[in-house]
């Protein structure tokens, strides 16, 4: 089954190799350094699999989830090259545990902060550095932030990203510079 999903990747690829539009090569993969088998590979299985749940066993819907596989693997090679360090996964899971934790702290805070009497709130915008280079990563990262209770990325300037927080006298800063640090280290930018 890999095999035939390999050839279907190969053949859309070289297809691509001879795809012109508007007179200029469009997204070449072979031309691409980003481009790898194993990458290929991995997209088009998880492609695949979501095909196959999706769709389901029927033997002739077969053909055209790998044709789909393929096609969807060679759009996201396109737009989201394979990255030259693969995710830390260890990293990438105590991110996610430090995530969950601190987003449930903040929830418990800010009910705290709800249900007094006098709320105890100390809303304002703080400046925190950061130093993920921009693209992807460093929006996945903004992204990830905004999910976080009590504070919310607000805007880039320059090297620093504002962030909205309901208490500015938490260290609003230095956990966004764990988080980032924490961020890079799992997948791979440090």
């Amino acid at each position: 089954m890999l095999s035939l999903a390999m050839r279907c990747l190969g053949t859309v690829a070289m297809l691509t190799n001879s795809w012109k539009s508007n007179g200029g090569d469009v997204w070449m993969l072979k031309d691409n350094p980003s481009w790898n088998t194993r990458g290929a590979a991995a997209r088009a299985t998880l492609f695949f699999a979501i095909w196959l749940m999706v769709a389901g066993w029927k033997p002739a819907d077969i053909p055209v989830g790998l044709f789909a596989a393929a096609a969807a693997a060679w759009v996201s090679l396109a737009l989201l090259p394979v990255q030259a360090a693969p995710p830390r996964y260890g990293a990438l899971l105590t991110l996610l545990l430090r995530i969950m934790r601190g987003s449930a702290a903040a929830g418990f805070d800010i009910a705290r902060r709800g249900l007094k009497s006098q709320l105890d709130l100390r809303p304002g915008l703080a400046a925190c550095p950061i130093s993920l280079p921009q693209g992807t990563a460093r929006n996945v990262f903004f992204a990830i932030e905004s999910l976080q209770p009590g504070t919310l990325p607000a805007g880039v300037d320059g090297n620093d990203l504002i962030v909205h927080g309901l208490d500015i006298s938490q260290p609003i800063a230095a956990d966004l510079a764990r988080d980032e640090a924490q961020f890079t280290l799992a997948v791979g930018h440090g």
